[in-house]
């Protein structure tokens, strides 16, 4: 009488567990680099969103804008996880960066006071 066996040999089930770890190792890589892509991407959102608060508040308050996030009130409020810093701030202009938790990348945006480039954040690894 013949034998009916069913199932899968070791070396099948070894050659799978080989072929998972590989692909494992080429897409692991490639999803750490997503996600810092992510974090510049909202760090840069938030300093954009930091323009029209900060334009905002200077058409409310006799053309001066904001020494601080916390005088924006409840017209700005950065992504959880991103620090966004206002630096030098004057009546013409202001500087700002935004720094995440999760990266350590930095970007920054400077508008007025004679910067050279204006309304698009600058990101440095």
């Amino acid at each position: 009488m013949p034998q009916n066996r069913k199932g899968f040999t070791l070396i099948e089930l070894l050659i799978v567990v080989v072929i998972i770890g590989i692909l494992a190792a080429i897409a692991i890589p490639k999803f750490a680099n997503t996600k810092e892509k992510a974090y510049v991407a909202s760090m840069k959102s938030d300093l954009r969103n930091l323009i029209t608060a900060q334009e905002a508040y200077f058409s409310d308050n006799n053309s001066t804008y904001a020494a601080s996030t916390g005088s924006l009130g409840t017209n700005y409020k950065a992504s959880s996880g991103i620090t966004v810093t206002l630096g030098t701030v004057t009546n013409t202009g202001w500087a700002a960066t935004a720094m995440s938790n999760s990266t350590a990348r930095t970007c920054s945006i400077q508008l007025g006071g004679g910067s050279t480039v204006e309304g698009d954040p600058i990101c440095t690894p």
